[in-house]
């Protein structure tokens, strides 16, 4: 008996948008040294990927954006909020969602069951928050997790045991969707929980089967009842 469908965001309930990293930085850089922003970016950047292939490497660690900019921002006169701001504000103008995730959820929900999110990100809740509210999606979702505020991300095993936790549904009761081999269909197999992946989208791969594949959220629902 399937008792809740819970989802990754970025690619997943988001969708998938192709988009300059550096360009992202810059908008920060250009608070933080507005007389020259350009190298300032580039560190950022490469302080961001160095702080994502670190962290898989020990274990899956999570962290959070303010940290990642002060470690590139050690002088105190540097306007660590502003440039904060500025980078969220970029992004932000970047986040689309899925067309179908509203009927969707509405359509879990509908069906009595449980739904939650969890994303790997060190961007604040209070962003991701207000990215979803502005879709119609923040209150159809009953939970949500974000690894800004956890020890680990996913796919290890404390973040997937957090979100089962905070649901309230044991592991072989829960569906997990998401875009990422790794992360997300592995890591919630490994908790115990049926997996769907939306395929098609530039990640990583992995050698794991999902239990089901979609292109996009369209089709969720008729997954699901045939596995209720």
């Amino acid at each position: 008996m399937i008792q809740a469908v819970l989802f990754d965001w970025g690619g997943t309930l988001s969708q998938h948008v192709d988009v300059d990293l550096l360009e992202m930085w810059r908008a920060a850089a250009q608070v933080l040294a507005p007389d020259d922003p350009d190298p300032v970016a580039q560190q950022l950047l490469e302080a961001e990927t160095a702080w994502w292939r670190t962290n898989v490497e020990h274990g899956d660690r999570s962290g959070t954006t303010e940290a990642l900019v002060r470690s590139v921002a050690t002088a105190t006169h540097l306007d660590v909020e502003g440039a904060l701001e500025a980078y969220h504000r970029a992004w932000g103008a970047t986040v689309a969602h899925d067309p179908a995730a509203v009927a969707v959820l509405t359509g879990l929900r509908e069906r009595g069951l449980r739904t939650g999110l969890l994303s790997n990100t060190h961007w604040p809740r209070a962003l991701h928050d207000a990215w979803l509210a502005d879709a119609g999606l923040l209150d159809l979702l009953d939970v949500r997790l974000y690894t800004c505020e956890m020890t680990h991300m996913k796919p290890h095993p404390e973040a997937f045991g957090a979100l089962l936790r905070a649901v309230g549904v044991p592991a072989e009761r829960a569906v997990f969707v998401g875009d990422r081999p790794r992360d997300d269909v592995w890591g919630a197999q490994r908790a115990g929980m049926r997996t769907v992946l939306l395929r098609g989208r530039p990640v990583e791969a992995w050698d794991v089967v999902p239990d089901a594949e979609l292109d996009t959220l369209d089709g969720l629902l008729e997954v699901v009842d045939a596995w209720r």
